[in-house]
């Protein structure tokens, strides 16, 4: 767990210790005494591309980790320590991006790994086509197994894609992980992590962000990110967190109007807030779970009477359920909610 007594203090590290500029930093936010942190920083040392700088972000008190990315500093000049003054993983990472040299950026979670020729095959890619993004497949590892997660399609692959016509990456899950983002171009647009009131990862906000800036966009149909899956279904326990997705989906949609885009990415982003507002559904207490479905209708209605939320945008069980919470008396809905809660985890 995330030490969450930590200091506070705004500046996380000073900006003399990031002074080097390679073709691609990585940024390693590494989460208290991760049991993985070794097996991630293997597959880092691991890497082809030489010109490339990892940047392991760790908190000041983690003296376990210290150890263990000491030890690989000593052996790849390639790897950087820096030791961070607070545990909040957008503010973090944030800074991390402002202070950077590279040419592109990547992020690593400390619990992950890659294959040996991911950032040097992304790069290349990314180069080719002066790409701002570079998007990839990755795997989800469950109980060592590889599960190949298809986020982007053979059809996709190997061009800059127009996000206004291929919107498929958008209803995939929202990860920055798998992929590069040319540092010029996040600063440009202040494409940044939503800073939270919980150190935890926010990651939909940044990525909706990065899709919609009006940048070159490139998705690549090869994997070699593999994430620890984690099970998804459990149930939320802090009000804290489920209402932090609803203030991603606030924040995206002030960048959209902002930049008076919001007619034009405004209805694909309704059925991703929805499915994500139903799962949080899904998974809360009972004691939480009318006062959450009350903010969600009232949220969707919004929407609906703006004739953001149209039909075709929306899987049909998703279209399904948001039209039994705009329609039905809100205590009919929730009766119904509490028994499709009990069954699903049964």
């Amino acid at each position: 767990m995330v030490d969450t007594k930590s200091d506070t203090t705004k500046n996380n590290f000073d900006e003399e210790e990031i002074t080097t500029s390679p073709r691609v930093s990585v940024l390693v936010f590494v989460y208290q005494n991760d049991p993985n942190l070794i097996d991630c920083m293997r597959t880092l040392h691991n890497q082809i591309l030489d010109d490339m700088e990892i940047i392991v972000l760790v908190h000041y008190q983690d003296e376990r980790s210290q150890e263990i990315i000491n030890d690989y500093s000593k052996r790849d000049s390639r790897f950087r320590m820096i030791l961070c003054k607070y545990s909040d993983y957008a503010k973090t990472m944030n800074s991390a991006i402002n202070l950077t040299k590279a040419e592109y950026v990547g992020f690593l979670h400390s619990s992950d790994f890659i294959d040996p020729e991911m950032f040097i095959e992304l790069f290349a890619l990314a180069k080719k086509h002066d790409a701002d993004v570079v998007r990839c497949n990755y795997y989800d590892f469950c109980d060592g197994k590889n599960n190949l997660h298809e986020a982007v399609l053979d059809e996709e692959s190997g061009y800059v894609i127009d996000t206004t016509e291929d919107t498929h990456i958008f209803y995939e899950p929202a990860i920055v992980w798998a992929g590069l983002y040319k540092v010029s171009f996040l600063k440009k647009e202040n494409i940044q992590f939503l800073e939270g009131i919980i150190p935890t990862y926010l990651d939909a906000s940044f990525h909706i962000k990065s899709l919609t800036a009006g940048g070159a966009v490139v998705l690549s149909d090869k994997a070699y990110y593999h994430h620890r899956a984690t099970d998804s279904n459990s149930i939320i326990k802090s009000e804290d967190v489920y209402l932090l997705v609803n203030e991603e989906f606030a924040d995206i949609e002030r960048f959209l109007r902002k930049r008076k885009i919001m007619d034009t990415y405004g209805r694909i982003l309704q059925p991703i807030k929805f499915v994500n507002y139903y799962d949080n559904l899904m998974r809360l207490p009972e004691s939480q779970l009318e006062k959450y479905a009350l903010r969600v209708r009232a949220e969707m209605h919004d929407a609906d009477v703006k004739n953001m939320v149209l039909k075709g945008y929306f899987p049909k069980e998703s279209w399904k359920n948001l039209r039994n919470i705009l329609k039905m008396p809100p205590q009919v809905f929730m009766l119904q909610l509490k028994k499709q809660i009990k069954s699903k985890r049964k």
